[in-house]
């Protein structure tokens, strides 16, 4: 009798132990695919962000070109008027040392100036010729750059 009850506990506890192996892994199979939609569900979020970083780059990217399209437009624009603005320097240059001679060849002619004005009206003539030299080299320059 020892024996047969010796051998029903074994078949019992045997039985228990199977069972609870076979609930752990019931249990071990739902938490295996739970992990793996989680771990899924990871890559995904994470290749979104890549994807996210990737079109966060392309948009600055494509701005630092607009700016940069932007700025060198400004920059035209800027040495053009510049340019127009050494023009319209030297035209008025010219057209006072035209005056100046002008004035100078009439007083001459009807001699009201003493040769201090002369004087003074040749210097002010050779001013403006050193000006206008000087504002030539620099469109020079700044048609050069463009």
């Amino acid at each position: 009798m020892k024996k047969i009850i010796l051998a029903l506990t074994v078949i019992l506890l045997f039985n228990l132990v199977s069972f609870a192996q076979e609930t752990t892994t019931v249990q071990d199979a739902t938490a295996i695919a739970a992990l793996e939609a989680r771990e899924i569900q990871l890559k995904e979020d994470k290749r979104i962000q890549k994807e996210i970083a990737k079109a966060e780059k392309e948009r600055k990217k494509a701005e630092k070109e607009q700016k940069k399209a932007e700025k060198a437009a400004k920059k035209s624009e800027n040495l053009a008027s510049a340019i127009s603005k050494k023009r319209k320097s030297i035209d008025r240059s010219e057209n006072k040392i035209l005056k100046i001679q002008s004035k100078l060849s009439k007083g001459r002619s009807k001699r009201n100036l003493s040769p201090v004005d002369e004087m003074k009206l040749n210097q002010k003539i050779d001013k403006l010729k050193f000006k206008i030299a000087k504002d030539r080299e620099k469109l020079a320059k700044l048609e050069r750059k463009q």
